[in-house]
C-alpha cells in the first residue's frame, strides 16, 4: 500500500472534483466522495502502467 496525497473539493452542484497532487493535469470527478477517490485510484494505477502517455509530474527536487 502507497501513501498518495490527493486534492478535492465539491462543486456547487455537490459533484466532487480532485487530482492526484503529483500529477495535477488529470482531474476527475465522482457523484461521492468515495467515487471520486476510487476514480483517482484508476488514474494513478494507469500512470503507474504507462497507459497514459506523456505524463507530466510535479515532484520536489533538492538543490544546493
Amino acid at each position: 500500500m502507497k501513501l498518495v496525497k490527493i486534492v478535492h473539493w465539491r462543486e456547487a452542484d455537490g459533484m466532487w472534483l480532485g487530482y492526484l497532487e503529483s500529477h495535477p493535469d488529470y482531474m476527475t470527478q465522482g457523484e461521492t466522495l468515495e467515487e471520486l477517490k476510487e476514480n483517482l485510484r484508476d488514474i494513478y494505477n494507469d500512470i503507474q502502467s504507462d497507459l497514459i502517455p506523456q505524463v507530466r509530474t510535479v515532484e520536489e527536487m533538492v538543490v544546493s
